[in-house]
């Protein structure tokens, strides 16, 4: 009986709480993708799996974060800055780490690994400043966090990892392109979302949306679609040289 008082509360989500119910459907999303990726490792070549196993970890580490930021949003009804900031700090750099891996094959060196991840973390903790610590600067900061972000997107589009996919040719240039994508299009959802949640310039233009709705879809699309496009690679590959 005890067991099952201590396991008894529910958070209590709203018919009408769209930011609760995009918490709830984010969290099962990437808790699903991260069995998915984790259980269909051993399909591919051992060149992959490190690959796939990154991108189980990455939907693994967020749902395990979703499900803390959905009880404290239904305990709280405020935005969970901090456990989301927490969430991004350790996935995005892994998501950036995903180009790395990706591009091994063209023979790309771990110096273009750490500078994406180095990037990954300029633009994040600037973010988390101007978000959660000096919001009276918070355009400020998210000036700064813009040009990490772009130093990154010009990188993979423009860069040394534009160059070794070109060299890679094939399923890998098809991947990082996507992937390029995402990082353009994806990622430039969380800007919308910080303006949507700090003051500045910018308030009457994103007033209006919910930041974290905005968070919680593009961080499913982003983290399962990376995901996804690692594991498209990986079959491709596998099929190519069967």
């Amino acid at each position: 009986m005890e067991l099952l008082t201590n396991f008894s509360w529910v958070a209590k989500i709203a018919t009408d709480d769209y930011v609760g119910f995009t918490f709830f459907v984010g969290c099962m999303a990437m808790m699903a993708a991260s069995a998915f990726f984790f259980l269909s490792m051993n399909s591919f070549d051992r060149k992959w799996r490190t690959s796939i196993l990154v991108s189980g970890l990455i939907t693994f580490i967020a749902a395990v974060h979703y499900w803390y930021m959905r009880d404290y949003w239904a305990s709280f009804e405020e935005s969970p800055t901090f456990f989301r900031y927490v969430d991004w700090v350790l996935t995005v750099p892994l998501m950036c780490v995903e180009f790395f891996l990706i591009l091994k094959v063209a023979g790309a060196k771990r110096s273009l690994m750490w500078r994406l991840i180095f990037l990954s973390v300029v633009m994040l903790v600037t973010g988390y400043f101007g978000e959660a610590v000096n919001r009276d600067q918070a355009w400020l900061w998210g000036l700064v966090s813009g040009i990490a972000y772009f130093a990154i997107v010009y990188d993979i589009w423009l860069g040394s990892a534009k160059k070794l996919a070109e060299s890679a040719g094939g399923a890998v240039l098809s991947a990082h392109k996507t992937l390029c994508w995402f990082v353009l299009v994806g990622w430039a959802i969380y800007p919308i979302g910080y303006m949507a949640g700090t003051p500045g310039w910018y308030e009457g233009i994103f007033s209006g949306l919910d930041m974290d709705v905005i968070y919680n879809i593009g961080d499913a699309v982003n983290k399962i679609g990376f995901g996804l496009v690692i594991y498209n690679l990986a079959v491709k590959s596998s099929s190519d040289k069967a």
